[in-house]
């Protein structure tokens, strides 16, 4: 975990090569206290398909618990009759 000063972003080709290099966050504080976190693209795409992909499983995971499910051989029938399959 990288950590630096908020007047360390000045220098942005340094900041640029630690997130590439931590691969993660860079964490930057002012006045010793978090205040901002910096990452590389590639790292916030794959963060946020995570976080996606987490909250289909929770939406999921609730339809069970709420009944909201189709028997599987049922629902296959059913689509391929509505669509002459």
């Amino acid at each position: 975990m990288q950590i630096i000063p908020i007047r360390d972003l000045k220098n942005t080709v340094e900041v640029e090569r630690r997130c590439a290099e931590e691969n993660g966050p860079v964490y930057v504080t002012k006045n010793g206290y978090g205040r901002l976190v910096v990452m590389d693209i590639e790292y916030y795409e794959h963060t946020m398909q995570k976080i996606q992909e987490a909250k289909s499983i929770i939406e999921g995971l609730e339809d069970v618990e709420n009944g909201h499910t189709l028997d599987g051989e049922k629902a296959i029938t059913s689509i391929r009759n509505k669509y002459g399959i």
